[in-house]
């Protein structure tokens, strides 16, 4: 009972990564129930679709519903730098993408595909979507549907009363409490997703996971020290390599470990203050950074999404893949405060290609997986990043 207690107030990522142990040696030990501990995982992913569509509705309400006017001169060139580096970074997940192509395992007998054929019929599916009835679309799990009807409500919050403001806020608050407590069931949702896997394609699926990994923390770090210095060097013509690496090694660091933007702002704040930034600057960069900077997030939107489309052989082109970014960049905004917030904003994307709820929560279930590293080395890259575009910022007003 004692070791259950010690293994309960466990880092979830430590407890996930004990639940991929125990699954190799059960599918090592006994293929049989292998393939029965695959109810865990079943149940784990219809959790997850459970939850998602509601969670996606009440979060771009609340965000939208309390955002702050960004057209103050001090604000808004630190969020033209934030916009553009999330998209940058979703844009380059796409050319990683398309260099390290990436299969996964999927279940798709029982799911039917329409893949769309181009640009046109991906935007007339999106048309179609857009104009969804709000019911009709958290039932049918329509994200995109959701997200527009998200945005509509949460502009006329804007105008309500605070009473009405607040209500949003407690209904999202609550939300993302039930959302906390589905991911607290990751460890055996992934135990049992991973040991069924193994018992029916072995142990080659696990290169799957390897390669995954690989291509995502390469983009994060391409991120973190190539296109981030190109963007604060054609903002401020200064070597940014500097600032990048103390960023990284402060910030990034404990970012790591911590997995939590929000909680890293106070070590961010410090950080900028010894580097004697201006604190009319980076008291307002710092906090907006943990809720909308989020080029880790896009990344991982972006490559999961598209790992699923070249696994289900659906063609992207150059224009439907420059959507995705624009929808992958908005979405990452959204994934802020939330455990697991840029692998549940997965379907959103799927979405856009004619890809089923069901196999985008496979998708998600993959994501939950490689959280061990894609999670800590994704809120890294958001965090640090705050501190590096901070320092443009300044050194452009200094």
């Amino acid at each position: 009972m004692t070791f259950l207690k010690k293994l309960l107030n466990l880092n979830i990522t430590i407890q996930i990564a004990i639940g991929i142990i125990f699954a190799v040696i059960l599918s090592l030990v006994s293929q049989e129930w292998s393939s029965m501990s695959g109810i865990f995982g079943q149940l784990f992913v219809q959790s997850l679709k459970a939850v998602a569509p509601v969670l996606v509705l009440f979060l771009v309400i609340s965000a939208l519903a309390n955002q702050t006017n960004y057209k103050d001169s001090k604000i808004q060139p630190i969020v033209m730098l934030y916009i553009f580096g999330t998209f940058s970074a979703a844009f380059l997940a796409v050319l990683m993408s398309k260099l390290f192509p990436i299969n996964l395992y999927l279940n798709t007998i029982d799911s039917v595909i329409e893949a769309p054929k181009g640009i046109n019929e991906v935007l007339r599916n999106l048309l179609y979507k857009i104009v969804d009835n709000p019911i009709n679309a958290i039932m049918n799990s329509n994200f995109i549907g959701i997200l527009v009807w998200g945005i509509l409500v949460g502009i006329g919050v804007r105008n309500a009363s605070q009473t009405t403001k607040q209500t949003f806020n407690d209904i999202t608050k609550i939300i993302t409490d039930i959302v906390r407590m589905v991911i607290k069931l990751a460890p055996i949702g992934i135990f049992g997703l991973v040991s069924s896997s193994l018992a029916e394609s072995g142990m080659d699926i696990l290169s799957q996971y390897v390669r995954l990994i690989l291509v995502l923390v390469g983009s994060m770090l391409i991120m973190a020290l190539l296109i981030n210095p190109i963007i604060v060097w054609l903002k401020t013509r200064r070597n940014p390599y500097p600032i990048v690496l103390i960023a990284l090694k402060e910030s990034g660091l404990t970012a790591f470990f911590t997995r939590s933007s929000a909680a890293n702002i106070p070590v961010n704040l410090r950080l900028c203050e010894k580097l004697g930034f201006k604190k009319n600057i980076f008291a307002v960069s710092i906090p907006l950074g943990a809720t909308i900077n989020m080029g880790g997030a896009a990344i991982t939107i972006t490559i999961l999404t598209l790992a699923a489309t070249n696994t289900l052989g659906i063609h992207v082109d150059f224009f439907s893949a420059l959507l995705l970014c624009i929808v992958s960049a908005l979405s990452a905004c959204g994934a802020s405060g939330v455990a697991g917030g840029s692998l549940l904003l997965i379907p959103l994307s799927c979405g856009l290609f004619g890809i089923s709820e069901e196999v985008a929560m496979q998708v998600v279930s993959v994501g939950f997986v490689i959280s061990v590293l894609q999670d800590s080395t994704e809120t890294a890259l958001n965090s640090s990043t705050d501190v590096v575009f901070t320092s443009a910022v300044h050194s452009q007003n200094g």
